[in-house]
């Protein structure tokens, strides 16, 4: 593909004073809501970086990527005639958001932030590209990490369409499994100094002619750490009926995870679903290390162009992003307070019960965090770089294919 050739500045740093090039953010964006939540993600980077005085240059991928709404007309065409179509479009997604993500690895970028695309490509280049989804949570004290396994089983694999017949194909291996074992055992130890009490896998194993729990016993053999390998239901039962053991890894498949992750945020005390960003880490070696953002929410097409999009999530996860990769120290707990404050006065989305746009919000949360005046620099491979001035009052977002530094060095 010859449409991905942005000029991006070296690799960034997130720790100390920046000094150099810009970090770089990714930003790739689907149909259905995605220009909203990307305008305010956009907009809220931006400012937070000006705030801060910390310059960052955003990235955005040239293609909008399908959300299966898009997609959706395509299956409903007599006899199935749109199905093929949909086939080729799900894998040319697949493809161009698995090289761009490539090419920003390659180019140094550590973090993207994605809206909602849909499920069919991206779990392509998740199986691809070796993902796992990551949270923390607090279970009543009890510490826990979910780490979600998005590089094999069910949610990965490809279909084989025969008239009136459609059958998948995925796949386990020893060496991805013993990868995500090692990931999670990594992260809990950055986590938690005193390192994990043990690993919980909710797996359904027991489809899988006994060698699940060959590879995990010889890992846990060679760590030296407990590893449980139990169904979904018996995870289930035990998550309901008993508190979690303190610094409890929870490494799932994500035919379990994708539904549970929803009922562990509201359990446990970590949000609504559509309040809440969470994050994907690439292991592929290629990759490896690059983080996306996304929100937990889906892409809303119902609610395109009309301005109700709640966007909390795309919010924190501008903060969390400015924060961590372009060195806005307290970012996120400003960010949380500004929320909190919001809260109490009643300004939310309808579907938090409120009468605010998402405009509304954004502008509510903008000031109290203290408005700022942003500079702009868009930047264009083909036409090289061109000033430009914006307001925070009106969301400035990068047109597929352009560059876009929202917070500029002083």
């Amino acid at each position: 593909m010859n449409d991905m050739s942005e000029q991006t500045p070296g690799p960034p740093s997130d720790t100390g004073p920046l000094a150099g090039p810009a970090p770089t953010v990714g930003l790739a964006v689907g149909r259905g809501t995605g220009e909203e939540v990307a305008a305010v993600f956009t907009r809220v980077l931006g400012h937070l970086a000006t705030r801060h005085e910390r310059p960052v240059t955003l990235v955005r991928s040239p293609r909008v990527y399908h959300s299966y709404v898009s997609l959706r007309p395509l299956a409903i065409e007599p006899g199935g005639a749109g199905v093929p179509e949909i086939r080729r479009l799900s894998a040319e997604d697949a493809a161009h958001y698995e090289e761009w993500l490539r090419a920003r690895a390659a180019a140094g970028t550590r973090v993207v932030f994605r809206t909602a695309i849909n499920a069919q490509s991206l779990y392509l280049v998740r199986q691809r590209l070796r993902a796992v989804k990551v949270d923390t949570l607090d279970a009543d004290g009890a510490r826990m990490l979910l780490v979600r396994d998005e590089a094999q089983g069910f949610y990965t694999g490809g279909n084989t369409h025969t008239p009136g017949h459609v059958s998948r194909t995925t796949e386990f291996s020893r060496e991805i499994t013993e990868q995500l074992l090692a990931y999670a055992l990594r992260r809990a130890r950055e986590e938690w100094p005193e390192g994990p009490a043990r690993i919980v896998m909710a797996y359904k194993f027991h489809l899988l002619d006994g060698a699940l729990d060959a590879w995990v016993r010889d890992f846990a053999a060679r760590e030296g750490i407990e590893v449980g390998v139990f169904q979904p239901d018996t995870v289930n039962r035990n998550l309901v009926a008993h508190r979690p053991e303190d610094r409890t890894v929870l490494l799932a498949g994500n035919e379990w995870a994708d539904i549970m992750h929803l009922v562990l945020l509201d359990r446990y005390g970590s949000g609504r679903q559509e309040d809440h960003c969470t994050r994907n880490v690439h292991l592929d070696p290629d990759v490896a290390g690059l983080v996306e953002y996304q929100t937990v929410h889906g892409s809303a097409d119902d609610l395109e162009g009309r301005d109700l999009l709640n966007p909390v999530a795309t919010l924190r996860a501008a903060a969390a992003i400015a924060e961590r990769y372009v060195g806005c120290t307290g970012a996120e707990a400003a960010t949380e307070a500004a929320l909190a404050r919001l809260g109490e006065a009643g300004i939310r989305t309808p579907d938090q019960g409120g009468k605010h746009s998402t405009t509304g919000v954004v502008d509510a949360f903008i000031e109290e965090l203290g408005a700022a005046h942003v500079p702009v620099a868009t930047e264009s491979p083909a036409s090289g770089v061109a000033l430009a001035t914006a307001s925070l009052a009106q969301a400035v977002v990068p047109a597929p294919g352009q560059d876009l530094a929202p917070g500029l060095a002083r």
